[in-house]
Formats: structure tokens, sequence, C-alpha cells
């Protein structure tokens, strides 16, 4: 699934793309890619068309196209989708859900091989530039807002363990799977690791880990596994060549040159050092 870096690399560009060009009339595809849309497809269209996008934003995963009725379009990627923008009458995507054309012939394109992405059209929330729907979702740590000493006390006040607070939504925002290996390994931290057992010093390390494998992943415009995650040209991102963990399994450590090894974690996987990253006792 898309993480920030990615949801980031595609919010930027949409915002090269998309800002100030006028929606036209919209077609859903596939009824499922509004599903969250509750009042349906003609209701999501008929919102959209004659809009025109202003501002472009992201929190965590989710992004949106702030228009000019003070309403949003949010957008959510899920484990394939895809936001291209395309010349007008290039022939579709095999995959193709949503078609939002604009002026100046361009078109945006929901393109969702595995159909859990979504689009819809939502309202401000409690903070005006935030969508509703999103409102609960923690900041990102790349958010201007983000408070590393707020986290930190709040992941230490966790009974649970350190990578599955790291994947949760409403503690920090963005971080999934890949990065989440990532920064563990660089932190010398194994995944089933007790939060509340880490010190402050060992959180904030790992918050710094977080922050840099993120950065460091969107500058070579995120990362690519399966062909399904690309940019709005339809390019692929680079970072798989700079992991350490993820994806590895039975290669070569960078630091110690023991095996990575694939463990079951939350019907997914995590990948970790057995000799860097010691797994605590009762496991392994």
């Amino acid at each position: 699934m898309p993480e920030l870096p990615e949801v980031e690399v595609v919010r930027r560009g949409l915002a090269e793309h998309a800002l100030g060009r006028t929606v036209g009339a919209v077609e859903v595809l596939h009824p499922r890619a509004v599903r969250r849309h509750l009042a349906g497809a003609t209701d999501f269209a008929a919102r959209l068309a004659g809009r025109v996008p202003v501002e472009a934003h992201r929190r965590g995963k989710y992004m949106w196209l702030l228009l000019d009725s003070g309403e949003m379009l949010l957008v959510h990627l899920g484990m394939s989708g895809q936001m291209l923008v395309q010349p007008t009458g290039k022939p579709d995507e095999k995959h193709l859900r949503v078609r939002l054309p604009l002026s100046d012939g361009v078109e945006l394109r929901f393109v969702d091989q595995r159909t859990f992405g979504h689009l819809m059209v939502d309202v401000p929330g409690v903070r005006q530039d935030v969508p509703a729907s999103v409102d609960h979702i923690a900041l990102d740590p790349l958010d201007p807002d983000f408070v590393p000493e707020v986290f930190v006390r709040a992941l230490r006040a966790r009974r649970t363990e350190v990578k599955r607070a790291l994947l949760d939504q409403s503690l920090i925002s963005g971080v999934g799977n890949i990065y989440a290996d990532e920064a563990l390994w660089r932190s010398r931290l194994h995944w089933a690791r007790s939060t509340h057992g880490l010190s402050k010093a060992q959180v904030v390390e790992l918050l710094g880990h977080v922050r840099d494998v993120m950065i460091e992943a969107l500058e070579v415009g995120g990362t690519t596994f399966d062909g399904l995650y690309v940019d709005v040209n339809g390019e692929s991102g680079y970072f798989e060549r700079g992991l350490n963990a993820y994806g590895r399994r039975d290669r070569p450590c960078g630091r110690c040159g023991s095996s990575i090894i694939r463990e079951a974690f939350m019907n997914r996987s995590s990948y970790s050092c057995p000799s860097c990253q010691r797994a605590p006792r009762g496991r392994g």
C-alpha cells in the first residue's frame, strides 16, 4: 500500500498539474471507487462539475484537492490506486475507475486494479483545512505542526508492540509496513519490542529514523515493488534500491551480514535482522 512518501509524490504532481483547471463532466466507471461518497456516483460527479481545484493537501496516506466551492476531493489510493494526469483522448487504462476531465486538454484518471482505494467529495471538519472524514487521523511526522515530544510521551504510554504503535494512524499517520520495518532496522529494534519498555532516547531516535527514511524515499519518488504505485506521470519510485530490511528475506544484513528474516505480523510480514534486532524474550 502506498505510504506517506508515495502519497506525497502524487500530491505534488496534482498540485503541479490540476490546480487552476476547471473540472468537466466526471465519469464514474466503477461504483466501488466512490463507495465512501454516500450520496452516490451521480451526486459525486455533480459536486465536481465546474469546480476548480485551488490547493492540494495531504495528511498521512490521504490527500485532497480543495475546490473553489469550499468542498474537498478526497483521495485514498488503497492497495493499488493511481492518480494519473493524462492528455485527453489517450487510450483508457485497463483498470480505469473514474475520469475527471480538466480544462486545457488534460484529465485526472483514478486507476485501481484491486478497488480498495476510493474518492469522495467531503466537507471541512473541525479544522477548516482538513476533510471531516480524516479529522481523527493523527498528524504525520513531516507535518510542520507535528510535536515530537507529544508523540514520544504517547508511544511510551502504550502497552503494545512498537511496530503496531507505528502503524496506529491515531498515534502517528503515514507510516506503513515498509517504512516501519526500515526505521526499526535503523534503530536496531525488533518489531515486537514493547513500547512501554522503551526509553525516551530510544523513541526519539526511532522517530528520527522514521523521518529520515521517509525524506530519503521522497527524494527518489517513493518505493515501487509490484509496479502498482506510480506518480501522476506513470513513473515508478526507486527507493526499493535503498531498502535494508523490507522485502530482503534471506539477503545479508547491511550491518552485520546475518540473513534478514521474515515473520508474520498482523496478516502481513515483518522483516528484520535476527542479530542486530534481537527479539524480546519469549519470541524466536
